[in-house]
């Protein structure tokens, strides 16, 4: 079968097309004939080995942890309705840029039957993670949020479900056509953070008062800057470090500002919600409320160039890599 390699720690370049035998459904697994292959920020800090909560696979190693495909070959132990069904698989952290994935009936989701494998992939671990972190904020009709990497694959989302919760939504990403993407999908009013003056344009939307709550995935100045801005009594949500620096408050400094800190943490206790949530997202998919933005696509033998999307900030949305 056709995979990806990756060779050795560093940039983009070191995905490279590759071929392997085929695998084999054993005890308690299926075989996925694979049509498309995820991808995250994370697995990029994997591939340049310097993913800070992740273990450096051994090399060489075939990426990608989420593929969307159809069920070909069941193993013994194995419920035989699994058979022939479109399903989103969680298969680890390695192993998804390839045409056949291994993958146990646990990590199997049925994909709606009127819903693409893209758009599935697309909302299974972004929109379970969007709607996870919309349910830990409590997020109420008039609040003000404000969300960094508004455009990515999970901002795209928390925009959407923000506005959905009759929140004011403020987008903050990078560079106009980030932007324009954030408007689309609804964004009340929309910051660049790459200008020296985004924080003082944020305090003016809210009239001085800073945002109610603060989603964080980028950490570092910005996240700190956020942080600063949150008013009080505020929450502040902290779900990832795209920057490549976590945001880092103290729980006395959280205290004089009287802000509620909820820290990345709480995406380890995610897991077990992410079957119903991406049930909610994927039904509100279906009837319109939600859209999924999927921004780029490569084919398998140019993952390199997935990966360099999302590493160098240029990608809207959510990147896929299509393997059929």
């Amino acid at each position: 079968m056709r995979v990806v390699h990756v060779v050795g720690f560093g940039g983009p370049e070191m995905l490279v097309p590759a071929v392997e035998p085929d695998p084999v459904a054993g005890p308690g697994q299926v075989l996925v004939e694979v049509s498309v292959a995820g991808l995250t920020f994370v697995e990029t800090q994997i591939r340049q080995g310097v993913g800070s909560w992740h273990r450096r696979p051994e090399l060489p190693y075939v990426p990608g942890g989420l593929v969307g495909g159809t069920v070909r070959e069941l193993g013994s132990r194995v419920d035989p309705s699994w058979a022939g069904r479109r399903v989103v698989a969680r298969i680890g952290e390695t192993g998804g840029f390839a045409e056949l994935a291994v993958a146990e009936p646990g990590q199997l989701f049925a994909v709606p039957d009127a819903l693409g494998l893209q758009e599935a992939v697309a909302l299974y671990t972004d929109g379970s993670t969007a709607q996870g972190l919309v349910e830990h904020a409590g997020i109420t009709p008039g609040d003000r949020v404000l969300i960094e990497a508004a455009a990515g694959g999970v901002g795209s989302l928390l925009i959407q479900l923000c506005r959905l919760a009759g929140a004011q939504v403020i987008a903050a990403a990078r560079g106009s056509r980030k932007l324009d993407l954030t408007r689309t999908l609804g964004a009340h009013a929309s910051v660049d953070y790459s200008t020296p003056d985004w924080s003082g344009q944020v305090r003016q939307i809210t009239a001085g008062t800073g945002p109610d709550v603060v989603f964080d995935g980028v950490g570092g100045p910005i996240g700190r800057s956020a942080f600063e801005m949150t008013a009080p009594q505020g929450r502040f949500s902290i779900h990832g470090a795209a920057s490549g620096e976590l945001t880092r408050i103290s729980p006395d400094e959280a205290a004089r500002r009287d802000v509620t800190v909820i820290s990345i943490d709480q995406l380890a206790g995610f897991r077990p919600h992410v079957p119903r949530w991406a049930e909610q997202i994927m039904a509100q998919a279906i009837s319109g409320d939600v859209v999924p933005v999927i921004g780029q696509t490569f084919p398998l033998e140019r993952a390199s160039e997935a990966h360099a999307a999302i590493e160098n900030r240029t990608a809207l949305g959510k990147t896929l890599v299509i393997v059929r």
